[in-house]
């Protein structure tokens, strides 16, 4: 299984393919040894001295090694693409392996280091800063294992976990950097005036669409009708959503999330005039289901770099 996922994972983090085969073949091959038996924490260090002992290439020796680091908050993290490879094929399949028998940490238990694990795919990805898309080898429940060691590394470094859950909520959310960039640009943003205060917008338009909801028993989707926009700051506040939505869209496909997030809080004087001088609930109902809409088109629009209503404020 390690050989296998070593050459999947190969060319996706710049590897040598055949390297990255030979390591992987190779990097457990020491645990038979009296040495290793007799003094396992030599385990990979031994290895990569058989290794070079028998004139394999430099990069599987190290590989051997490396591939079970990093071990600790502390320990260095793997940098040679090889060593990547078979760092990450070796942690995958530890996780992948201990979901499919459905044997995961409970509360403080975790007596296979599975967390430790899962923090070790997110540094070395983080650290040598690889796109991975984790959904080609994680189901769900793997993937949400993640953003919870991912929340428990960012909030360390100082980052709001509700952030994390945020970008987490949107659908193929699986590749760490784009998430942590997300993230970033969230937090960025959202300590600016405009950005708390857009934020406070959204989630107003967002409880009112809830509750509204689950009064009609039905969702308020689809464009609204232009029509039908019958005040000033309706008319402003759909024309601000579609140049939002545009130059968000076109940030987001240069994963320039921190100018996706502004071009978001460019929104804020529409929304606040719109709460200011529009009646959402119109006696008429035609009215009153345009104006829902356009409401679920700030949550639409924002959902280009995050599900607001999960963010705390």
């Amino acid at each position: 299984r390690i050989v296998s996922l070593a050459k999947e994972l190969a060319p996706l983090v710049k590897a040598d393919p055949n390297k990255a085969e030979r390591a992987a073949q190779l990097c457990k091959a020491d645990l038979l040894t009296e040495v290793v038996g007799e003094f396992p924490e030599v385990q990979g260090l031994m290895g990569r001295y058989y290794a070079e002992a028998q004139g394999e290439d430099e990069a599987v020796a190290h590989a051997i090694e490396d591939h079970y680091k990093p071990q600790g908050p502390k320990d260095l993290v793997p940098s040679d693409p090889v060593s990547i490879a078979i760092a990450l094929a070796d942690k995958i399949d530890i996780l992948t392996s201990f979901w499919k028998i459905d044997e995961k940490p409970t509360g403080s238990k975790d007596p296979y280091a599975l967390r430790r694990a899962a923090l070790g795919v997110i540094r070395i990805l983080l650290d040598n800063k690889l796109r991975l898309s984790l959904g080609k080898f994680a189901n769900a429940d793997l993937l949400a294992f993640f953003a919870d060691r991912l929340k428990v590394q960012l909030r360390e470094q100082g980052a709001r976990h509700d952030l994390v859950d945020a970008v987490f909520a949107l659908e193929g959310q699986d590749d760490l950097l784009l998430i942590v960039r997300r993230v970033e640009g969230l937090g960025k943003v959202l300590d600016t005036d405009d950005g708390k205060n857009l934020l406070a917008g959204a989630k107003r338009g967002d409880n009112i669409i809830r509750i509204e909801e689950k009064k009609d028993k039905k969702a308020f989707t689809g464009a609204p009708n232009a029509a039908l926009l019958k005040d000033p700051e309706e008319k402003a506040l759909a024309a601000a959503i579609a140049t939002a939505r545009e130059d968000a869209s076109a940030a987001v496909a240069k994963e320039d999330f921190a100018a996706a997030m502004s071009a978001m809080a460019k929104l804020r004087p529409a929304v606040d005039a719109f709460f200011e001088k529009v009646t959402v609930n119109a006696d008429d109902p035609k009215l009153r289901e345009n104006r829902l809409k356009l409401l679920n088109e700030i949550r639409q629009a924002t959902r280009a770099v995050a599900d607001f209503s999960r963010i705390e404020g």
